[in-house]
């Protein structure tokens, strides 16, 4: 008998079978995409960490590049390296929520021109949403070498500038410790910013910007003591 497709039923039953037509495609469609889709989000974190260090390259020449310039990957634990754990997969998102001596904290170790480099994975809270970042020390574990910061939804114009150069670039050459070897990380300051410490936060951008100075000061916390005896030890080792 043939369906008699005026009649509610039939329109019912048309549209059931075309929703599980489209998510079987849809399912089918994630499902062989999503290796791609994870090479990708790997490749452009391996270029926003050669970032920190001044390091550009397309995303399909990111592994290459990264391999060239980074020579470890550590996972702090406590102040001591943490066996068994993979720094690249560390999800920073977790981490940032225990307290810090209970984080696995990764550190990427990279040499360029001769120089050794400590970058140094971040992640926050901005205004609207999750901030993230990188920042790598010189070899002296104090000095800023270099900055990158990057956002999922902070106000376009305000906020969102935390990913321009005008805003990372002001941390190069800025200090993390005192004379002392005391973490004192770096303020991010509505304007006036001056000496070692100080950065200029972003215009119209205020609780972004302390959301920047509250993820440095909270992430890079993790990393000292441990970061000086290691600087320590490599010196020495090198003798």
């Amino acid at each position: 008998m043939a369906l008699d497709v005026n009649k509610n039923s039939y329109t019912f039953f048309f549209a059931a079978i075309m929703v599980l037509v489209v998510a079987a495609l849809l399912s089918f469609a994630a499902t062989s995409l999503k290796p791609m889709q994870d090479e990708n989000v790997e490749r452009e974190k391996m270029q926003n960490i050669l970032a920190s260090i001044s390091v550009e390259v397309e995303r399909d020449g990111a592994a290459a590049e990264y391999d060239k310039y980074i020579k470890q990957e550590l996972v702090i634990r406590n102040g001591k390296v943490a066996e068994g754990v993979d720094a690249f997969t560390v999800e920073m998102s977790k981490e940032v929520a225990k307290p810090v001596e209970e984080r696995n904290a990764p550190l990427y170790v990279a040499e360029k021109d001769g120089q050794t480099y400590y970058i140094i994975p971040l992640r926050g809270k901005g205004l609207w949403g999750p901030i993230w970042g990188y920042m790598s020390l010189s070899d002296d574990a104090n000095t800023v070498y270099g900055a990158v910061f990057d956002h999922k939804g902070e106000t376009p114009g305000l906020g969102a500038e935390i990913v321009t150069p005008m805003f990372s670039e002001q941390f190069h050459e800025k200090k993390i410790l005192n004379a002392e070897k005391e973490f004192v990380s770096i303020e991010v300051r509505k304007g006036g910013a001056a000496g070692d410490y100080q950065v200029d936060g972003i215009s119209g951008g205020t609780i972004t910007s302390q959301g920047v100075q509250d993820m440095i000061e909270d992430n890079v916390a993790a990393y000292f003591p441990f970061l000086l005896d290691y600087n320590a030890s490599s010196t020495t080792a090198m003798k």
